[in-house]
């Protein structure tokens, strides 16, 4: 069902995932219409069918149609969102040390342009959902505008009480942005309950879409003030058509966006991501095992299809040996996996998808300790 090589063991779903191949027959359909006749495909309806496919998108996710918008991937996403608070000199934004850093990235520089301050929460690795909230509560200050919290961590693989999260920081008076760019296909109905602010979340890891598709979600008091990263003819509509109108872009992403949620009903999601939780948790076991490892003393979720395993510090003592050592696990393991430098030290980040099997995890397993002796 998938154009990935055969020879290599592709452990790391979770970073661009994997487009099957009858939804890249979609999108080549969609491409070859485009192509036929640009001018009937960019001005006979195109707008009607992007709000077909998000209505189908917002379906899945729990969110309402009128409030969701697609763009091409989370970055984007984040960007938006920043752009629709209005923040201050001396007004603070909070992240966590466990954010995706280009996220953390563009929190940065929208404080450095509004005069603000970013201040990052130290949440320990296995810390529990109360620690997690208290943590995040302890943070807030008077001058606390924004709080950036992940739905499932990257480098951690972990989930935090968002729902709890959203609840508690609104009675602050903290306006919430969730990065749940692993959530969609990895967790039902993500959006649903949360009381985001801004709920973004992308579509080409876990649910099957191509690449590149990602969903905002945004509160209703937001949905008047949320501007287009670039303005366009589309502008008068307002959100969410002014957010996904920019031009003369390729639109059958988002187009064959619902090709992967059908493909994902047609597998069975309730069975899938049984599957993938299991699996993942094997890989986990046996890699930990082969390491010399107690894979008892590792954190993990039944909900993820997502697992780290902690190595030494020696095997990548910093960032650039990290990214190293995960090249080499490529080119001589053939093993595609997760390697993140993270508070010091490499976590390997293991994920399973229906085109793995308990094969693709014995090979790193048989392999990666002889690699980092």
């Amino acid at each position: 069902m998938f154009s990935l090589d055969p020879e290599v063991a592709h452990l790391n779903n979770g970073s661009f995932g994997a487009v099957p191949r009858q939804v890249q027959r979609a999108q080549d359909l969609l491409r070859a219409e485009m192509d036929r006749n640009p001018m009937r495909f960019f001005t006979r309806g195109l707008p009607a069918r992007i709000a077909d496919a998000r209505r189908q998108v917002a379906d899945f996710l729990g969110a309402a149609p009128g409030l969701t918008a697609l763009l091409p991937n989370v970055t984007a996403a984040t960007s938006v969102a920043l752009g629709t608070i209005d923040l201050g000199p001396g007004e603070e934004v909070l992240v966590t040390d466990h954010g995706y850093a280009a996220v953390t990235s563009a929190c940065a520089r929208r404080c450095r342009e509004a005069g603000a301050t970013l201040t990052e929460v130290s949440i320990p690795f296995a810390a529990t959902d109360d620690e997690v909230t208290a943590a995040m509560l302890g943070a807030v200050g008077p001058r606390t505008r924004l709080a950036v919290v992940d739905h499932v961590t990257s480098h951690t693989a972990r989930t935090l009480p968002v729902r709890r999260l959203c609840a508690e920081l609104a009675r602050a008076g903290v306006a919430v942005l969730v990065d749940a760019a692993h959530a969609p296909g990895m967790l039902p109905e993500p959006v649903a309950g949360t009381g985001a602010d801004f709920w973004i979340g992308n579509l080409h890891k876990w649910a099957f879409s191509p690449r590149s598709v990602a969903a905002l979600v945004v509160a209703p008091r937001w949905r008047s003030s949320v501007r287009p990263l670039a303005l366009s003819y589309e502008d008068s509509m307002g959100f969410p058509a002014a957010v996904e109108w920019q031009g003369t872009l390729d639109y059958t992403a988002l187009l064959a966006a619902p090709a992967g949620l059908a493909m994902l009903a047609e597998l069975g999601l309730p069975a899938m991501r049984r599957h993938n939780s299991a699996l993942a948790a094997y890989g986990q076991r046996v890699v930990a095992e082969a390491l010399d490892l107690d894979p008892a003393g590792l954190p993990g979720e039944e909900a993820l299809a997502m697992r780290v395993i902690p190595l030494p510090v020696a095997a990548a003592p910093d960032e650039a040996s990290a990214v190293a050592l995960r090249e080499r696990i490529a080119d001589e393991l053939r093993c595609e996996v997760a390697l993140n430098f993270w508070r010091g030290r490499p976590l390997l980040r293991l994920s399973a998808q229906v085109y793995n099997d308990e094969a693709d995890f014995d090979r790193l397993a048989a392999g990666l300790p002889g690699l980092l002796r």
